[in-house]
């Protein structure tokens, strides 16, 4: 009988993470040929709603994830905080401004149009390993458009758009299938819609009331966010936009929303447990790579936030992304801290399962041996649209010690994360870190130059109703 594991506390799992570094750098990992490869999508969940990362959150299953020889990269960014793009970059390995996907679907695009769908230039995941002879499972939420397109690249799939109702059951049949199928490698993509359904939920707080039964809810540092100095777009958003129903109210109504984003990650957590419970019971999880990620974040009362907007603050891009290799035991269980992209989760798929693969992204498998990648980075580029016909796009540079972003008509944000990791202070009109700005701006521009971004020359900010204000 299995014994119960210890819970995983963040000091444990981080104060393991040197030693399991070393122990890797020595071996070496590699997947063998042609791994199985699952990969599962939460949406809407921040980088931090981990019961090892904080114990605020229950999370059981990744938790084991992450403790039985699961790599956790603590610094991994979406490439843009929106459920559509983001997702886009995920099965592409592209930034949004190359698959034609800058918003959600069917919302004012920043040049004027309508988001209607991921263009086809670009093969998807399903497509690369499907032609590399994979047998390759979709279920749960799609929300990229161009169903009847995209559904061919799936031997077994249910693009239902942006619901994900038995998502478990479904991929759980599938892999029944292909344990009976040994010699054919899988690839399954399972996509679940929370904690995103904090959307519906929150709305429904009763303004003044006891908030549910529940662990005492932390307050973060920066709880009393007063905005000042921040890109105004910020508290218009909260006091005239999807934040107003919140807006204003009692602490205990914004512990309330608390509680019901740590509920639906619980929920989520629960069905990822019962996916790694069949890869166990099938015995199919020593030749099966396990990838988890998400779209993107949630503020989660941070900043006196809720939900996504425009916004670029670590809890909203930052992502929560476990990697367990086949046959990966509990030593080999550790952190990564270097700046990682979800473009990078293709390529990373594509070079375990031996297909050749370019885009915008790279490879994390050095990362697991300790070495470098080809390009090494110091910093990662975030993408930020609009929020529906609200438009006000912005770049962000996510380095290691620092962050800026150039918003088009909201000025700019820097922040010192070393000093201010809660980024409560906007430092960018300091004349004491001009420099610091200066670098980081020429930077940006660099990247976007050589990756063909050219959103600060196509664009311009919008009022609420999508009415140009330039």
């Amino acid at each position: 009988m299995r014994t119960q594991s210890a819970p995983l506390t963040r000091r444990a799992f981080l104060g393991a993470a040197a030693g399991a570094c070393a122990v890797l750098s020595r071996r070496g990992v590699a997947a063998p040929a042609r791994p199985n490869i699952l990969l599962v999508c939460a949406d809407q969940q921040h980088g931090r709603a981990l019961g090892f990362m904080d114990p605020f959150f229950d999370t059981p299953a990744l938790d084991r994830l992450a403790r039985e020889g699961g790599r956790v990269f603590t610094e991994a960014f979406c490439t843009t905080p929106q459920c559509s793009p983001s997702r886009s970059t995920l099965y592409t390995g592209f930034y949004p401004h190359h698959t034609n996907v800058p918003g959600n679907l069917d919302v004012r695009r920043h040049d004027g149009g309508v988001v209607e769908g991921m263009a086809p230039k670009h093969p998807t995941l399903g497509k690369l390993l499907g032609d590399a002879g994979y047998h390759m499972g979709y279920f749960g939420k799609w929300h990229l458009g161009n169903r009847d397109v995209y559904a061919g690249q799936f031997h077994e799939s249910d693009l239902d758009g942006d619901a994900a109702s038995g998502a478990t059951a479904k991929a759980a049949t599938f892999l029944e299938a292909r344990a009976a199928d040994p010699e054919k490698p899988f690839a399954l993509f399972v996509n679940y819609i929370n904690p995103h359904d904090i959307y519906e939920a929150s709305r429904r707080i009763p303004s003044g009331a006891a908030p549910p039964e529940g662990p005492p809810v932390p307050h973060p540092a920066s709880w009393s966010e007063t905005f000042a100095g921040k890109p105004p777009c910020q508290e218009c958003f909260m006091r005239e936009d999807q934040g107003k129903f919140i807006h204003g109210r009692p602490d205990a109504d914004w512990e309330h929303y608390r509680l019901i984003y740590r509920e639906k990650c619980r929920l989520l957590d629960r069905e990822v447990g019962a996916l790694l419970g069949a890869l166990d019971r099938l015995g199919l999880a020593g030749n099966t790579l396990v990838l988890f990620t998400a779209d993107h974040g949630d503020m989660d009362t941070h900043h006196r936030l809720v939900f996504k907007g425009p916004f670029m603050y670590d809890q909203l891009i930052r992502v929560p992304l476990i990697l367990r290799m086949p046959g990966a035991a509990e030593k080999e269980s550790g952190a990564v801290a270097e700046p990682v992209s979800l473009a990078d989760v293709v390529p990373t798929l594509c070079d375990a399962a031996g297909v050749p693969f370019s885009g915008d992204g790279q490879s994390l498998l050095p990362l697991l041996n300790g070495e470098k990648p080809p390009a090494p980075r110091d910093g990662v580029v975030v993408q930020y649209y609009g929020k529906q016909q609200w438009v006000n796009p912005a770049r962000t540079l996510r380095a290691k010690d620092w962050k800026y972003t150039r918003w088009v008509g909201q000025g700019e944000e820097l922040y010192d994360l070393r000093n201010d990791p809660d980024e409560l202070r906007n430092l960018a009109d300091d004349p004491a870190h001009a420099a610091t700005r200066d670098t980081l701006r020429v930077r940006l521009d660099d990247w976007m130059r050589r990756h063909d971004d050219t959103a600060f020359e196509e664009s311009w900010p919008t009022d609420r109703q999508g009415r140009h204000l330039q």
